[in-house]
């Protein structure tokens, strides 16, 4: 009987710790994100796509920290994977952007449930722009 596991089997449980990591990373970024988007907007009052700016990238470079220091374990050419992390993090921005304008000011729906029902979409997205060249 065979004892080893099966060629790839190692790569799968690596990729599969990796994006538990990352979700849970991103959780985090995705609290301090909404938290901040909370504040700066509702309480603030700052316009909604300039408190999504200023909390998307206070999440951004928290997930960036954490991501090199847990997910991916890439302490080397930080500036560098931060430029591309920030770069795939300014995809994120973008998209929420759009839906913003398109579900808020088109639809009028209330850009707090908009915002919220972005991150999830936002999130699959990145890890694989991340994984693949940010930290690769």
């Amino acid at each position: 009987m065979r004892t080893d596991a099966p060629a790839g089997a190692g790569s799968r449980a690596r990729d599969i710790r990796q994006l538990i990591t990352y979700a849970l990373v991103g959780g985090s970024g995705v609290l301090l994100d909404m938290g901040a988007f909370l504040l700066l907007y509702n309480v603030i009052g700052l316009h909604e796509q300039v408190a999504n700016v200023l909390s998307t990238s206070l999440g951004i470079t928290n997930n960036f920290v954490l991501n090199a220091l847990f997910t991916f374990s890439k302490r080397d050419r930080l500036l560098m994977r931060y430029l591309r992390f920030y770069a795939v993090g300014l995809t994120g921005i973008a998209l929420t952007f759009v839906l913003l304008a398109v579900f808020s000011r088109g639809l009028g729906i209330d850009p707090n449930l908009v915002k919220a029902g972005s991150l999830p979409v936002v999130l699959v997205f990145q890890f694989v722009l991340n994984r693949k060249w940010s930290f690769a």
